[in-house]
């Protein structure tokens, strides 16, 4: 993947296809390649020329001490405005989303319409704690053991129905037990990127068209938060995709897909 210099921050990215413009966006800690098994083919084969990115905060992408929202939105906007895709169609998942939302807020012009996949408006109790236990995990200098900790994200991140399989469930314990983004050169950036602010009274500003993609068994970014933030955005659609969890893209890429590239084809009201 080439480097692109984006306003003095380097950022690792990949650009494939031809055609309308459409950037994608990861969540926390997830790499531009998170698209590459199911979404960015199945983009490219619908006439889309897709650009996916290690966010700042991943090597080999620039990685600061700390990043933050207003990071991530100017690296999308700069990226878009350095790549001449604009307006383009802009699709997150999790953080990404939330990123998607605020690029549609603060550069409507660079945005053709968004797709926001596992998102929440505000804060949850459960979302809460989980961010709350990690930070003390890593002030603490706690280590957990790889085969722990990959059961754990296997139960945070996917849909009962998936660890009910045995085959499914050791392949996605056995990916788990990968590295996570910067731990090898031990260089990860703080993601200071408000989680914990509400915007939804901030969403009913958002004038562009927007997909809300909620995933039923989703425990971080459940489908009642979604479904939020569907309600905040003036004429968004919501789409609730079943037995899937956070990452729903990846366990239920069929429907998902179909979802993404009818809203991306349809014309606009």
């Amino acid at each position: 993947m080439p480097v692109i210099d984006v306003g003095g921050t380097r950022l690792n990215y990949d650009d494939r296809g031809s055609g309308p413009g459409v950037l994608m966006l990861a969540g926390t800690g997830a790499r531009g390649r998170t698209w590459h098994l199911h979404q960015v083919p199945a983009l490219v084969r619908a006439g889309f020329r897709v650009v996916t990115f290690d966010t700042r905060g991943i090597a080999p992408s620039d990685t600061p001490p700390v990043v933050t929202m207003p990071d991530l939105v100017a690296d999308a906007a700069g990226l878009i405005e350095r790549l001449g895709l604009g307006p383009c169609r802009v699709i997150g998942s999790s953080m990404g989303s939330r990123v998607a939302a605020e690029l549609s807020l603060r550069h409507p012009e660079l945005v053709d319409r968004a797709v926001l996949m596992a998102t929440f408006g505000r804060p949850g109790a459960f979302l809460d704690a989980m961010s709350a236990g990690e930070r003390a995990l890593a002030e603490a200098g706690v280590k957990l053991p790889d085969e722990y900790r990959a059961a754990v994200r296997a139960a945070f991140n996917l849909s009962p129905r998936t660890l009910a399989d045995d085959r499914a469930a050791r392949d996605w314990v056995d990916v788990f037990q990968l590295p996570l983004p910067g731990e090898a050169d031990g260089r990860a950036s703080r993601l200071e990127a408000d989680a914990a602010v509400d915007r939804l009274v901030a969403y009913h500003r958002i004038a562009l068209p927007c997909l809300v993609v909620g995933f039923a068994d989703d425990l971080i970014a459940s489908a009642r938060g979604c479904r939020e933030v569907s309600a905040a955005i003036p004429g968004a659609r919501y789409v609730e995709i079943p037995d899937a969890g956070h990452y729903g893209y990846l366990e239920q890429p069929e429907p998902v897909n179909a979802e993404l590239i009818r809203f991306l084809t349809e014309e606009k009201p």
